[in-house]
């Protein structure tokens, strides 16, 4: 496979964002834009990845560091055009072979194939291609200047004539060239033109004056969106659950209302699950076949097996690892905990940083106690548990496998195997009384009254 150097363009400011995070660091699917384009970048058969950000975007290099730490930053440290930001990974593009592809760090919906479509009119023998598309308004972007299937140069709109912007094909976001045409053609772009700048668009003109081949290709609108402001991030993170809905169902999942379920970039979910309404997954999520997640919960960071049934109103966090046929019913939340195969929490409980057992039963109001104000610690119930209503188990605390805790506990100390646990006042009885108590609440309250 021909070798692929990817440069990615991440050096401008983001102003209209009106934000302290860049531009590029603001999700779409809960993955930040930037690392999409890179994402898009290794799924084309980039080996070697270049990022130039501007001087003051060292968030940007920090956060792009821990998801792909194979990606060499540069830095752009005057901002001067495209065409001088391209330059400053010239530490790898000067012993590159192949192709070298540069790309603009604002467009979240790329995809490998996008790249494809530059890539293989190389591996055709174009000695340059840049990818295009019909946008229903043109206004703003780069004209492709044309003769048949050859690109003769890409007009800037600001530079562009009244007939050239009539033109409805654009450049998009890529730029695909033989690593020998763009080395010897880089340091020739000058600043000529409304902005006084270096365009990267000038190696089209130049790759002709110089007799190279050069053509282009096309991709969909949708595919090539770029963001600048808070309305297309909510338009790229629309487009980006409606890929996300319809991939599912064609991979056979059941969505009750497609528009309300909510997917994050790496959500994976087995065949025959159902999601109803109103369903968030956040990153990190795993879905087995046959589960079942009902109206109005919250997924992030967990694993449901095989045929559970989540919901409504669940929250589901923090590494829980939810097993196989485990019923977990509205108003639960789960954090840092595994649950065994069978297991049910009904309603109304929080289970934290807990290690519960097989076919176990979790009843409603159930909360384990797991932090003292500094530490965590953890609470391990076993398999064929019976944990009575509204009770407290204080962690650090056992409860043995067959173990029963009844109703109104709270459970300070472990509790062996098929031991009954008692950890409540003993109720008292006051007869007559209850008629004194109201008396004296509406005498407080006709003093109130005055």
């Amino acid at each position: 496979m021909t070798e692929l150097l990817s440069i990615i363009l991440a050096a401008g400011e983001g102003t209209r964002m009106q934000s302290a995070i860049p531009k590029v660091l603001h999700p779409v699917g809960g993955l930040p834009i930037i690392s999409h384009v890179a994402r898009a970048a290794r799924e084309a058969g980039s080996s070697r990845i270049a990022m130039v950000t501007g001087p003051r975007h060292a968030a940007i290099r920090d956060t792009i560091s821990a998801l792909d730490g194979d990606i060499v930053h540069f830095e752009q440290s005057v901002a001067r055009g495209t065409g001088h930001a391209a330059s400053m990974a010239r530490d790898l593009f000067e012993t590159a072979d192949g192709y070298v592809v540069v790309v603009y760090g604002d467009h979240p919906l790329l995809r490998g194939h996008n790249f494809r479509a530059v890539l293989d009119r190389l591996d055709a023998g174009l000695d340059a291609a840049i990818l295009g598309f019909e946008p229903v308004d043109p206004t703003g972007y780069g004209r492709f200047i044309t003769d048949g299937e050859q690109l003769l140069a890409i007009r800037e709109h600001k530079d562009a004539s009244e007939d050239e912007r009539k033109i409805g094909l654009c450049n998009a976001c890529l730029l695909a060239f033989r690593a020998d045409v763009f080395r010897d053609l880089i340091d020739k772009i000058d600043t000529n033109n409304a902005q006084g700048e270096y365009y990267l668009t000038d190696l089209v003109n130049l790759a002709n004056q110089a007799g190279k081949k050069v053509g282009y290709g096309i991709a969909a609108e949708d595919d090539v969106m770029g963001v600048n402001d808070r309305r297309q991030l909510a338009r790229a993170e629309k487009l980006f659950q409606q890929v996300r809905r319809d991939d599912a169902m064609r991979a056979g999942v059941t969505l009750r209302d497609p528009d309300s379920v909510w997917f994050s970039w790496d959500t994976e979910i087995g065949r025959d699950v159902t999601i109803h309404p109103n369903v968030v997954f956040g990153p990190g999520v795993k879905i087995s076949d046959n589960a079942e997640i009902r109206a109005f919960c919250d997924i992030e960071d967990a694993v449901i097996g095989q045929g559970a049934t989540i919901g409504p109103f669940a929250r589901i966090r923090g590494g829980a690892d939810i097993g196989p046929d485990v019923h977990l019913g509205n108003f639960v939340e789960v954090k840092k905990s595994t649950i065994g195969a069978g297991t049910k929490a009904g309603h109304l409980s929080y289970l934290g940083d807990a290690e519960i057992g097989t076919k176990t039963n979790i009843g409603a109001g159930t909360i384990t106690c797991n932090y003292d104000g500094v530490n965590k610690d953890k609470t391990i119930i076993g398999d064929n548990v019976f944990i009575g209503s509204n009770a407290s188990l204080v962690a650090p605390v056992t409860i043995g496998d067959g173990a029963y805790t009844a109703s109104g506990s709270v459970i300070t100390e472990d509790v062996p195997a098929d031991a009954l646990a008692l950890g409540r006042a003993r109720q008292e009885n006051k007869p007559g009384y209850a008629p004194r108590l109201k008396e004296r609440a509406l005498a407080k309250k006709a003093a109130k009254g005055k």
